[in-house]
Formats: structure tokens, C-alpha cells, sequence
């Protein structure tokens, strides 16, 4: 966020080798080893900060084709509500938007975070996690680093220029979960119901006992599994 302030260019990418005073969600610790891939790109998009919230889904559905471009053969990618991409059903990445509007209806910049688990994984997640390494994936740090700065590049350009229901779509049909009944995690309270879309902002589609409720942040959970 400091290189965010201090007027970095847009496009700036910050790659740590070593991660040990990250943030997670909800201001959680975001500590990861060496071998791991942990990145920040600094962006100033020109979109009212509602849409610019879109970019976490162009990171998602970037690092999706990224990582089947480096993959090895038989392996499930999926991707998982809001801002995860599993792998054989286990997080392997996890995506983090920070914003600067000051008030104004444009942000002065987003900070997208990045960090895939390429040769470690918490063992004691909330959610079963997993690591390229764990999956006998045999990639690098900078394998992974350039697959994934070549894909954003070409879903950034798609989201520039044909907007956010291209992105969308394609998250759909790529998402865990679309279609069956999920647990959403809240505040104060568990929801549970079937997951029916996404709207134009991102925002989970949940359809219970026949009406629908919009979810904007929560934790998905698949009961069946």
C-alpha cells in the first residue's frame, strides 16, 4: 500500500521472495515462507471503485489460465467464491484487493495481492489447502510469476475493453459450487441455500426458500463434500 501512496505507476508489480508481515482477510496475518509466489500489482484503473472490485474476479479467472498453462496433466482447477482457486478441491491461491478513494467516487489506486502456495501450505487452515509441490507439480516460482503476468495482461485488456460480463461468465463456468446447495459463512450468521449466479458486481446470487439473497462477502462451504 506505501508504494500504492507514493504515486507507483500503474501497472507496478512488487514480488516478495519472503512474506512475513502480509494481510490477509479481515486484517488476518498473511505470513508465507520462501518457495511461495506473493505479489502485489499496483493498478489505477479509471472506473468508479465499485466496478474497480471487478479485478478481483480478471485475477481470478487470469491465474485459472495461468496455471493450466503450466499444469500437470489430470488435475482439477477450480475457482471458489470470492477470491480463492483451489486445486483437487484445496486452496492453493488466494486473492486480496486494497483501495484508496479518499472519499472520491474513483480510486486513487487498487492494490491486488496475490499468493499461491507453489511449494508450501498451512496445515491448519480453516479450509483444506494444498501446494503445486503437494500436487507433484513440478514449477517454479518464476514459472508460475510469468504464466500469471501474461494472463492478466490479456484478461485486463479483455476487461478494459468488453467489460465485466465476459469475466463474469467465464468465472461461472470455472466456479466450484454453481448450482448445488453451499453454506455462506457470515458476520453473524451462516446462510445456506443454492448458488445461482453472480450479479454485475461480483455479488453471490443465493436462492433460498424460493427468493433470492445477495451475498457480498462472506465464506462459502460445501456441506456435500
Amino acid at each position: 500500500a506505501r508504494r500504492g501512496e507514493d504515486a507507483a505507476p500503474d501497472g507496478t508489480l512488487v514480488w516478495a521472495r519472503e512474506q512475513t508481515r502480509g494481510r490477509g482477510r479481515r486484517g488476518r496475518d498473511w505470513v508465507s515462507p520462501p518457495g511461495n509466489l506473493h505479489l502485489s500489482l499496483i493498478l489505477r484503473p479509471e472506473v468508479p471503485l465499485r466496478e474497480a472490485a471487478q479485478l478481483s474476479f480478471v485475477t481470478a479467472v487470469a491465474l485459472y489460465d495461468a496455471l493450466g498453462n503450466i499444469s500437470e496433466p489430470g488435475h482439477q482447477i477450480h475457482l471458489k467464491w470470492p477470491n480463492d482457486v483451489l486445486l483437487q478441491e484445496k486452496k492453493v491461491a488466494g486473492i486480496l484487493l486494497e483501495s484508496e478513494a479518499g472519499g472520491a467516487e474513483f480510486p486513487e489506486w487498487v492494490i491486488v495481492g496475490l499468493g499461491v502456495n507453489v511449494a508450501h501450505f498451512p496445515d491448519d487452515a480453516a479450509y483444506p489447502a494444498t501446494s503445486l509441490s503437494a500436487e507433484h507439480w513440478t514449477v517454479s516460482v518464476e514459472d508460475t510469476l510469468v504464466a500469471f503476468t501474461r494472463s492478466f495482461q490479456r484478461w485486463a485488456n479483455i476487461w478494459v475493453e468488453e467489460g465485466f460480463d465476459i469475466v463474469r461468465r467465464t468465472w461461472l463456468n470455472r466456479a466450484i459450487g454453481k448450482g448445488k446447495s453451499i453454506e455462506v459463512h457470515l458476520e453473524n450468521e451462516t446462510l445456506t441455500g443454492n448458488f445461482k449466479d453472480l450479479d454485475d458486481d461480483g455479488a453471490l446470487i443465493l436462492e433460498r426458500d424460493g427468493a433470492e439473497r445477495r451475498v457480498a462477502a462472506g465464506v462459502v462451504y460445501f456441506p456435500d463434500n
